[in-house]
């Protein structure tokens, strides 16, 4: 790769200390590997990755930015949210009140309620692993009940059990 051949290790290794994330920090280290007479081949086996990718490593430093800049993808925004910020708002004052405030007849907000919830009050579909992210971003987290003492009173005790048995587990605030 002749484009390695006008940049010294030392530059390399100057870059390495400037940068910041695991993917900027390995592809300088493949450089550097590289420019020390380790081939392609054997970088691909190291990275648990294909020749492909290595040479795409080495080549993105041929280029007229910083070696900082080369070597760091640049920011990916991913999928647009469904619900709009108003609404993800809105949602997340929701679920801080009980459900049975908000005229859903149940003890406690769970996923699947959420996602029923969700899909009938905005229109949107979440999967039930999407409204556990949801909870928990809205400052919620998943509490178990407790066990009462065994010394307390049967009464009591026979209380607990139908409150365990109807809620199961509930997200609360924290």
């Amino acid at each position: 790769m002749d484009h390695l051949d006008e940049i010294p290790v030392e530059e390399l290794q100057d870059a390495l200390n400037n940068v910041e994330g695991k993917k900027p920090t390995q592809r300088l280290l493949a450089a550097i590997a590289y420019k020390n007479g380790v081939t392609q081949t054997e970088l691909a086996e190291w990275h648990n990755t294909g020749r492909r990718t290595i040479y795409s490593w080495l080549k993105r430093l041929d280029t007229d930015e910083s070696l900082e800049q080369a070597v760091t993808d640049d920011h990916r925004s991913g999928r647009n949210r469904k619900l709009s910020e108003k609404e993800q708002q809105k949602f997340e004052e929701t679920v801080h009140e009980s459900p049975e405030e908000v005229g859903v007849d149940a003890p406690a907000w769970t996923p699947a309620l959420v996602q029923q919830y969700l899909d009938e009050t905005y229109d949107v579909e979440y999967s039930i692993p999407s409204c556990r992210r949801l909870l928990k971003e809205a400052g919620l987290s998943y509490q178990k009940p407790r066990r009462t003492a065994a010394e307390s009173e049967s009464e009591e005790q026979e209380t607990f059990r139908k409150e365990l048995k109807k809620s199961g587990g509930r997200w609360t605030p924290q």
